[in-house]
């Protein structure tokens, strides 16, 4: 069984290699760039090095009702959180890697950081130095931060349009393609929040 502790004290460790001679250190990360429908969604945060708050880890390796305890912790210890979102329809225009570009362009803009701890994603012009880091969100304490800050709001996004549009399971799928998701897309077509440009082999 993991200590969930020590896990995330791993995480900070990482991160603070990076936080010599007062360096400000932002972690980055993305949600939301496979769904079928809906935003992708962006969050930029930096983290004080005390409290290390218990089961900040990949936003994956957590239960939903667990994601939305830490967020609320992350939330009230953050120094800053910076959130950027693109929808559907720009995603549709100018593709999903440069709208999760812009969307980080977007969370880090009020940041006052020196440093970005990106996961994954290169050159996005920031203000600070930008390290991208493969398997960044289960590697540095802030990027899983930012993983479960943007995880738990396109989650909530999505079940508020669940209630407008309950026939495509997004409660439940949060838009990814799961059988249920696409066999109403293929029987009742697509709705005002799917991605054209994912949706070509279904409708």
């Amino acid at each position: 069984m993991i200590d969930r502790n020590a896990r995330a004290g791993e995480l900070m460790a990482y991160d603070l290699q990076y936080r010599q001679n007062g360096l400000v250190v932002a972690g980055m990360d993305e949600v939301g760039r496979g769904p079928l429908a809906g935003n992708v969604v962006t969050a930029c945060v930096v983290m004080p090095e005390d409290p290390v708050i218990p089961w900040i880890d990949d936003s994956k390796k957590l239960s939903e009702s667990r994601r939305e305890k830490v967020f609320e912790e992350i939330m009230k210890h953050a120094l800053y959180v910076g959130v950027g979102e693109i929808s559907p329809e720009e995603i549709d225009r100018i593709n999903i890697l440069e709208a999760t570009k812009n969307a980080m362009r977007k969370a880090a803009s009020e940041v006052p950081a020196d440093i970005f701890l990106v996961d994954a994603v290169t050159k996005l012009g920031l203000k600070g130095k930008e390290i991208p880091i493969i398997k960044g969100d289960a590697t540095s304490y802030s990027i899983a931060a930012a993983s479960i800050v943007a995880k738990v709001i396109r989650d909530r996004q999505m079940i508020e349009l669940d209630k407008l549009y309950p026939e495509y399971g997004f409660a439940r799928n949060k838009g990814y393609g799961t059988k249920e998701h696409i066999d109403a897309l293929k029987r009742i077509g697509p709705c005002p929040v799917h991605r054209r440009s994912f949706i070509t082999h279904f409708v």
